[in-house]
């Protein structure tokens, strides 16, 4: 098979969509698929020559982007609907799998539609839920009845989670089928724990330490971070508070509280000893469609406290490997908190079952039902509303 996989976020973006489809292009690769990655030309890439470059059976081709209105380190891609049609006349892909919403992938979608290619796309980002953030509540309308009409043109439209998949069927969103998001328990795993990386934070061997990790942007509700932090460390003043990442509300956050760790963009192993050396995952975001960062530190061995939405009601069961709170109740959280500190004897058994439960979310499952529907879809078989099971845990 051929795929053109089309997005406006990728590697070497440093976010969670960019990190599963990265993780999807490299698992048909070793299938031996080949696949194109129609993708803009991110910030520091103006020195690569050319507009392709190709590795084993992925090739990039970049296209021209210009900064998100609100967003302006995250580019989105132009509509080159007229490139994208010479190219795939030129040497056209079995299939289509469009990733993002943008410019980019709505000329992917005409393109595609218009040569007769299959096509299918995958809802990675609840756009409708950032407009209150943003000042754009009044659009969440418009914005939700664009993605209605984006989806609802393709064979199907791929979500991570059962819970998703039911919100967004009441939207009248079309052959919507569940395919979840594995996590690398090789990398991120208790075995990267560092005493001297805590030491730097100021942590001794017995003081708890609380981490945050996700972009530093409005739409995380970091406004509940802190006040968690500043609550763990009124109860502990030994408490160590860390937040790992970067965004447009870092400089301010930084400077109001001098007294958290701010450890900026992690990647790879260090990221990995960046969770596995903390202890409690906080993670107070109400805009995910997964969330990948809370499997991570699942994996990592943490003790995870989230909302019960997204990858936290997929694979979080109170009190056995974590801890979940009724979604949009922040003081519930802060209470939720305050409670798993007191009772910080539960914290080695809710950590082990977690790392358990990692265990049985693999790259490779989520890679095949991939590659599954992409083939049907090839074949011209329309996907029907359903869910696709691939964990162990939670469907």
């Amino acid at each position: 098979m051929k795929l053109a996989l089309v997005t406006e976020t990728y590697p070497p973006e440093v976010n969670g969509v960019a990190m599963t489809l990265n993780r999807l292009v490299a698992g048909l690769a070793v299938r031996g698929h080949e696949v194109e990655v129609v993708r803009p030309r991110q910030d520091g890439e103006g020195k690569i020559p050319g507009r392709e470059r190709r590795e084993g059976k992925v090739t990039e081709w970049l296209t021209p982007g210009l900064p998100i209105p609100f967003y302006q380190t995250l580019k989105m891609g132009l509509p080159v609907w007229g490139a994208l049609r010479r190219r795939w006349v030129a040497a056209p892909p079995d299939i289509v799998h469009v990733a993002t919403e943008g410019p980019l992938g709505l000329a992917a979608l005409r393109a595609a539609r218009r040569l007769g290619l299959p096509v299918t796309s995958s809802f990675h980002t609840n756009f409708q839920h950032y407009g209150r953030h943003y000042g754009l509540n009044k659009l969440r309308a418009a914005i939700m009845a664009y993605l209605r009409w984006f989806h609802n043109r393709t064979a199907c439209t791929m979500v991570p989670t059962d819970e998703l998949r039911a919100q967004l069927a009441t939207h009248d969103f079309a052959r919507l089928v569940v395919i979840s998001r594995g996590v690398d328990a090789d990398l991120f795993s208790p075995e990267n724990r560092r005493e001297e990386l805590r030491a730097s934070w100021g942590a001794t061997p017995g003081d708890p330490v609380f981490i945050y990790v996700g972009r530093l942007a409005a739409e995380k509700n970091l406004g509940l971070v802190v006040e968690t932090f500043l609550s763990m460390q009124k109860i502990e003043t030994r408490a160590r508070c860390v937040l790992v990442g970067d965004g447009p509300e870092r400089p301010a956050l930084e400077k109001k509280f001098p007294q958290f760790c701010f450890a900026g963009m992690r990647r790879g192993r260090e990221l990995a000893e960046y969770y596995a050396s903390a202890d409690v995952f906080v993670f107070p975001s109400t805009t995910e469609t997964f969330g990948n960062v809370v499997t991570e530190a699942m994996a990592s061995g943490l003790v995870v406290l989230a909302f019960d939405y997204a990858a936290a009601r997929q694979h979080i069961r109170t009190g056995v490997n974590g801890a979940t709170v009724p979604l949009g109740e922040p003081h519930v959280f802060l209470a939720a908190a305050e409670g798993l500190f007191r009772h910080r004897g539960s914290w080695p058994a809710l950590r082990a079952a977690a790392r358990a439960t990692a265990m049985d979310i693999t790259w490779d499952k989520i890679v095949a039902r991939f590659e599954h529907e992409l083939l049907r879809a090839q074949a011209g078989k329309a996907a029907d509303d359903r869910t696709v099971a691939l964990t162990a845990v939670g469907g």
